[in-house]
């Protein structure tokens, strides 16, 4: 039987052991997932604390829910380590690991190129390499494969190289790890099959192959690049019928109604998240390689970079109706993780609006549910609760993201002024002085 068959049969059966390096938001999702589908699994990470978490069955990810994680690490399927010799204990392997931008925009691969150097050290024949973390087409075939062949390891034959992008939403409550179609592009056939095999065997969701990684890899960035630039389209828009006197949430939910050709994006103060404010610039910076240079892609980012200024400055115009300036005035800005129902304030667009709030002078305080505290510049902010005294006391209110337990009905009865950045009051009664984006 050839190394691909004994793997093959291994994961089939789920006797395979299955590595997962990164225990972030990505990689303990992918780890508990494999873990229930029965398969022994062992998460790898550099951060002690992280490490010492999983092991006590503590979770620190909002998609991964408590009492799974808790069954697996007392039922022995799940187990964490900082040791990376234990990676010759494991069959296959995902690489879920950070990649962001450093300061000059550029990709940082500094943690791939780390995490394949040490699955390098202790591979061994017969073993599947999936790098997970998004970045730029080519990354697999200059990154992983050399580091694997090294070794003496000879791709598609002794061991078996793929990329699978992740397609992690954090708070989508509809689509979670499990039943998300998976992207598969191995660097051969016999590597998409078997890295394929192992999808197939843990999640509920399609497994689409394609004929190589690179593909893949730009899938991934062509998914969250479509989103940059349609969101930056619903930001413009916002922009000109802010100075049209336009409602522009009223222009989306009309144009919406058209069954086909048309799909719905919202305004909103700027991008956050581990993905779409970053992958779009991996794509800018490899098509520099090809002497070509990303317009569209370069323009959406500075109009969704130029967000948080346009924010700051509304309220700047909104205080000045009432007579009030800028500096000085008590803001309440509501939520600072970057997207609803959420505590991730990776990216977030709302530490810009602070930054620009703090420079100008005015005194803000900041409520979000899933957020005890953050830093922002050189400090740490602990984030207050929401009150009717907080609330009356205030000489704005800004919501900058839209939490569902928020009280609306108490924020509009209360409220000065409200200026709402994601149309969050829709549904309730409005204050007397109500703006939006």
């Amino acid at each position: 039987m050839s190394l691909l068959e004994q793997l093959k049969s291994k994961i089939e059966n789920h006797e395979a052991v299955i590595g997962v390096v990164g225990l972030g938001y990505v990689g303990l999702p992918l780890a508990v997932e494999k873990a229930k589908a029965g398969y022994k699994v062992i998460g790898f990470d550099v951060q002690e604390s992280r490490v010492e978490q999983v092991n006590m069955g503590i979770n620190y990810i909002g998609d991964v829910v408590n009492e799974d994680l808790s069954q697996m690490i007392k039922s022995g399927q799940l187990v964490a380590t900082t040791d990376y010799a234990r990676i010759a204990e494991v069959d296959a392997v995902a690489i879920c690991v950070p990649t962001p931008l450093d300061i000059y925009q550029q990709p940082d691969t500094s943690y791939v190129k780390s995490s394949a150097g040490e699955i390098a050290k202790y591979a061994h024949e017969g073993m599947l390499i999936v790098l997970e973390s998004t970045t730029y087409p080519g990354t697999t075939e200059e990154i992983v494969r050399p580091a694997l062949e090294a070794k003496g390891l000879k791709t598609g034959e002794t061991v078996f190289i793929a990329y699978s992008p992740e397609r992690v939403d954090p708070g989508n409550k509809h689509f979670k790890t499990k039943n998300t179609p998976k992207v598969v592009g191995g660097i051969t056939k016999s590597c998409t099959e078997v890295a394929a095999t192992l999808y197939r065997n843990v999640l509920e969701g399609d497994v689409y192959e394609v004929s190589s990684p690179a593909v893949a890899e730009m899938e991934k960035i062509f998914e969250n690049t479509f989103r940059h630039i349609n969101i930056a389209l619903a930001n413009e828009m916002a922009i000109l019928c802010d100075k049209m006197g336009i409602d522009v949430w009223e222009v989306i939910d009309a144009a919406k109604t058209k069954p086909y050709g048309f799909m719905a994006f919202y305004p909103g103060p700027g991008l956050g998240g581990h993905c779409i404010p970053i992958d779009p610039f991996y794509l800018t910076w490899k098509a520099r390689e090809y002497n070509y240079h990303t317009r569209l892609i370069e323009l959406a980012g500075e109009i969704n970079n130029s967000m948080p200024e346009f924010v700051v400055n509304r309220a700047m115009h909104i205080l000045n109706e009432d007579g009030r300036a800028l500096k000085g005035s008590k803001i309440t800005v509501l939520g600072v993780a970057y997207k609803k129902d959420i505590d991730d304030v990776r990216e977030s667009p709302v530490l810009n609006i602070l930054e620009i709030l703090d420079k100008q002078g005015a005194e803000y305080k900041v409520v979000d549910p899933y957020v005890k505290s953050f830093r922002c510049s050189d400090k740490v902010i602990e984030t207050v609760n929401l009150t009717e005294e907080l609330i009356k006391e205030s000489d704005l209110i800004m919501i900058t993201t839209d939490h569902s337990n928020f009280d609306y009905e108490l924020i509009s009865k209360h409220s000065r002024v409200v200026f709402d950045t994601r149309n969050a009051l829709k549904e309730v009664n409005k204050p007397k002085k109500y703006i939006k984006l």
